[in-house]
């Protein structure tokens, strides 16, 4: 367990992947750390399948130094966060201070978004490799790519090895 005092923003926004939001939220807290919901806007979202998650903070309200890392589920989120000009910011800011981000699926889009991928070794979702590559990112087809504080996995399946991944990064950190 890594104990209290660990505090991380998980990202969501409405068609949010389930298994890629809930798993590392879940996960995250058994390792005693204080998770928070964000969104762009402080409200409740809903998955691909309809499931509520109610963000505590809002993209206005999120700042890199109050964070140790930043969780990037996939789904259709991401394609809605990297609207938020204040979440793209929180994600740079958190890729340049050497917190760890987590991307997973589509997540990366995000990274793209933050200008956080060149040069960097990530993976994603198929789908989504082109948009990687463009953005300079060297793109591998593997459960989990870590490449310095940037962790990224393809699918729901890659769970696991993704989370295993971030809880090894924060006890690091």
């Amino acid at each position: 367990m890594i104990g209290k005092g660990k505090r991380v923003a998980i990202l969501v926004a409405d068609l949010y992947q389930e298994l890629e939001f809930w798993y590392p939220y879940l996960r995250l807290q058994e390792e005693g750390i204080e998770v928070v919901v964000v969104g762009p806007e402080a409200k409740e979202y809903t998955s691909k399948l309809g499931y509520p998650a109610k963000a505590d903070l809002g993209g206005k309200d999120v700042k890199a130094p109050d964070f140790h890392a930043v969780v990037i589920p996939g789904g259709y989120a991401p394609d809605h966060l990297r609207r938020s000009p204040e979440l793209v910011r929180f994600v740079r800011e958190m890729a340049e201070a050497g917190k760890p981000v987590a991307a997973i699926c589509h997540g990366p889009w995000m990274l793209c978004s933050a200008r956080v991928v060149k040069g960097k070794r990530v993976t994603s979702f198929l789908a989504i490799r082109d948009d990687l590559e463009n953005a300079g990112a060297i793109w591998l087809d593997q459960p989990v790519v870590v490449d310095g504080n940037i962790i990224t996995s393809r699918i729901p399946q890659d769970l696991p090895l993704f989370t295993k991944a971030l809880i090894e990064a924060l006890r690091k950190s």
